[in-house]
Formats: C-alpha cells, structure tokens, sequence
C-alpha cells in the first residue's frame, strides 16, 4: 500500500519510526513494483528532511535509534543515487538494513 503520510511531524519518536517503516516497505520492493520510482523519490526526500533536522539537536543525535537510523538513511540514499529508484536492493544490503531496522525497532522502544 501507497503510504500518504510522507513528511515529518517535528516529534522524533514519530518521525524515526515513520521514516523507518517507509524504509521497511521501500527495501522489500521488488523490481518493477508498483508506483517503486514516486515510493523512492518521497522517500529520498523524506530521509534527508529527517536527517536535516534532527541531527542540529544533540539530544536527539545522541540516541542509539539516530545513529543507526542515519546509518540505514545513507546506505538506502546511496543505493537511490547510484542505481536509481528503479533498481532493487542487493539481497546482502537487503538483508544488513533488515538488521538494523531491527535495531532502530528496540532502540525506539526503549526511548533511546
């Protein structure tokens, strides 16, 4: 499903778990999904909206669940920049990102 909350609410807890969960559904995303090109271009923008604005608080840049977060943001941004948003994940960096979503999960959980 075409997700319409794209965009931050400006409350961290919110925002990270929103971004990581447009980021489950967009490194599941099989080549020539559905609508896959709109899905990583709001996405893109969304994670660098993200990272913009929430790495100026050291509060929040101090957490656990941002670092990893921003870890995963770069490594899917990357993938975006260098094969496009056509192209789906290689199944190693599929499964790395699965991993730290994981991660992101807990750590939010936890309120860290």
């Amino acid at each position: 499903e075409f997700p319409s909350d794209w965009g931050l609410t400006y409350s961290y807890e919110t925002d990270a778990a929103r971004v990581r969960a447009h980021m489950v559904t967009a490194t599941g995303l099989a080549k020539g999904s559905d609508r896959m090109e709109d899905f990583g271009k709001n996405l893109k923008k969304e994670m660098i909206d993200f990272v913009s604005y929430y790495r100026r608080f050291p509060q929040v840049a101090g957490k656990p669940s941002f670092s990893t977060l921003y870890t995963s943001i770069n490594v899917l941004a990357g993938h975006y920049t260098s094969y496009g948003y056509k192209y789906p994940l290689p199944e190693k960096r599929r499964k790395r990102l699965y991993q730290e979503y994981a991660e992101i999960e807990k750590s939010l959980k936890r309120s860290r």
